[in-house]
């Protein structure tokens, strides 16, 4: 009853507003691409964190094939394990603050998803099977928040 009577004292009611910003911003079927760059960032900030564990409390963890004289930038494993672990640890916290879809949570994921393909692209010959699957994952998550980023926020 109150419905009709305001529907008539104020054209532009709550429910015709409603109505035209679900028309105007229709979210597709790529916001799950987000869902997965999310998942994946906590999944790979899991991975990463336990790599650095692994790294710091076992030393013959990480593989070199001939010398440790072929490692661009790393020359002490267990630094690299320390630095694999807060790596792992941020990458997680973005990963979950990515399903708030705001803009900064966007800005550090892609970020971090960066810093974590060029740590692992530095650290490709300690272990080369993991630095692979860990770039691939990271340029997944670049590509879907940068593309779709912003249909998570609208959905």
């Amino acid at each position: 009853m109150s419905h009709t009577a305001t529907r008539g004292m104020h054209p532009a009611t709550y429910d015709n507003q409603y109505v035209d910003e679900k028309e105007h911003h229709a979210t597709t079927g790529w916001v799950g691409w987000i869902g997965f760059a999310g998942f994946m960032m906590m999944l790979g900030g899991i991975f990463q964190a336990i790599s650095g564990l692994v790294g710091i409390f076992s030393n013959t963890f990480y593989t070199v094939s001939n010398s440790s004289s072929q490692l661009l930038v790393i020359h002490d494993l267990k630094t690299w394990g320390w630095v694999n672990l807060i790596l792992g640890a941020v990458i997680l916290a973005a990963g979950i603050s990515l399903f708030s879809g705001s803009m900064w949570s966007r800005i550090v994921a892609v970020t971090l998803a960066m810093f974590s393909a060029m740590a692992n692209l530095v650290s490709i010959n300690l272990y080369p099977a993991w630095s692979i699957i860990f770039m691939t994952i990271s340029i997944l998550v670049i590509y879907a928040v940068v593309v779709h980023g912003s249909e998570l926020r609208e959905g």
